[in-house]
């Protein structure tokens, strides 16, 4: 089968401020657009919020549990985060190497269980620079902050 493509992408105007996230699903010529926004929240729960939402949707694609999915985000904080930071996180009991408390923990742990459900490769996508699904999360992400503006 076919892999999913997914691209996501989460933003605040202000940080914290009103927010959007939206995601994009490649599932061959058939494009599923996906997007929601919150009135005070920040940059990064935005876009984890994104590939949340975006690896929930995926499950219900059909074979979506068992195809490859990749997934293309402009956040290295995600990117990094699911692939490498949280393995020390989970095993210093949800501290950084700092021993704070990891920053929106709730999410982190809602994208590890997807993560470890689906068959996810993750990659990085620089913003801003034409590449066109991620440009379209950016618009889609753009009219969820404005809603609340």
């Amino acid at each position: 089968m076919e892999p999913l493509v997914i691209y996501t992408d989460g933003g605040c105007h202000g940080n914290p401020g009103p927010g959007g996230w939206g995601a994009v699903v490649l599932d061959g010529d058939n494009v599923k657009e996906l997007s929601g926004g919150e009135k005070t929240t920040t940059n990064n729960r935005m876009e984890l919020t994104a590939a949340i939402n975006a690896l929930s949707y995926a499950k219900t694609v059909p074979g979506g549990t068992d195809r490859e999915i990749m997934l293309y985000s402009d956040s290295q904080y995600v990117k990094n985060g699911i692939t490498s930071w949280i393995t020390s996180w989970k095993r210093n009991g949800w501290k950084t190497a700092a021993k704070k408390p990891v920053l929106n923990q709730d999410l982190w742990q809602q994208l590890d269980a997807l993560n470890a459900e689906l068959p996810v490769s993750w990659h990085w996508v620089k913003g801003h620079a034409g590449v066109k699904w991620n440009e379209v999360c950016d618009s889609l992400c753009q009219k969820e902050i404005a809603a609340f503006e």
